[in-house]
């Protein structure tokens, strides 16, 4: 005799399938509880953390992908003013500078977008991307004005969820971060949000593999990792600095110092001048390095 009801048959035989396999219902319980604690309370965001540890440990996600989600919970409560780099230590273009003063600026910090300013820093008439510099080397006569594109400004208050989504959707990687009055408070990048979901971003001068964490740069001058031993810059400039206490560079710079320098921070030490290019998570993560100047002799000293 045939069954008059199959379809039902069938989908109680996919229930009892279901229910012999654990691992479904452990990841659905899992999703229920990362619901649950969404919820607002005091601590939600700490018990949901928790769970993504727990599931970590349970092998449902890779590390990675905890991290990143943590960073996701951790940034709906972060603005950009609590990521910008701030007025006093931003790179900055003067509109009415010579060719090559401007282009020394850009080869020493290695960015590739500058606000550019005209008169005080604060008034700041544009952005100019560093490439279109070489139009300026073919075409002396080139106008700089024509060649920088609207600046984007923000409040300090933006959430950062907000703000990456305008990056996104009008394709802008800068924006100058504006406080209650109106000044510039400083400026944030696309990879200052992206960094605070995935963690650093590497970039070509990143040490790889063993590699050297002294580059030199078309300048000149030298870009040493915060992290590079204090023997390879010794090495590299010929220096004496201690190596007894601390093995990083970054490690003693800041020990001298009495804590982490900041963005655009020099500290001199051992005939050298360490200049701070970027600080990540509290610490250098790159100084751009050249020799100390020679103290003036004074004519009652000679």
């Amino acid at each position: 005799m045939s069954d008059p009801y199959p379809a039902h048959t069938a989908s109680t035989a996919r229930v009892k399938s279901s229910a012999r396999r654990p691992d479904i219902v452990d990841k659905r319980n899992l999703f229920q509880r990362l619901i649950e604690f969404i919820s607002p309370g005091v601590d939600s965001r700490d018990e949901l953390i928790e769970a993504l540890a727990d599931a970590e440990h349970r092998e449902l996600i890779a590390p990675e992908s905890r991290m990143m989600l943590e960073g996701v919970i951790r940034m709906a409560d972060m603005t950009a003013g609590d990521v910008m780099v701030a007025a006093p230590r931003m790179d900055h273009l003067d509109i009415d500078a010579p060719y090559d003063e401007l282009l020394h600026l850009v080869i020493g910090t290695a960015h590739s977008r500058f606000p550019v300013y005209e008169g005080q820093r604060d008034n700041i008439i544009g952005i100019l991307m560093a490439k279109d510099l070489l139009k300026l080397q073919r075409s002396p006569d080139l106008n700089l004005r024509t060649l920088l594109r609207p600046a984007v400004f923000v409040p300090e208050s933006k959430g950062l969820n907000e703000l990456l989504r305008d990056f996104r959707a009008n394709r802008n990687h800068l924006a100058i971060v504006i406080d209650e009055f109106g000044n510039t408070a400083g400026l944030i990048t696309i990879e200052d949000v992206l960094e605070e979901i995935v963690g650093e971003i590497e970039d070509e001068f990143d040490d790889k593999d063993g590699e050297s964490s002294v580059y030199t740069l078309a300048d000149g001058s030298h870009r040493v990792a915060g992290d590079a031993e204090i023997s390879a810059v010794n090495e590299s400039f010929g220096a004496q600095l201690p190596q007894d206490s601390f093995d990083t560079i970054g490690g003693l710079i800041a020990h001298e110092l009495g804590r982490v320098p900041r963005r655009g921070e020099a500290v001199a030490m051992g005939g050298l001048l360490f200049s701070v290019m970027l600080t990540r998570g509290g610490a250098v993560r790159w100084f751009k390095v050249t020799r100390a100047p020679e103290p003036a002799v004074e004519p009652d000293d000679a």
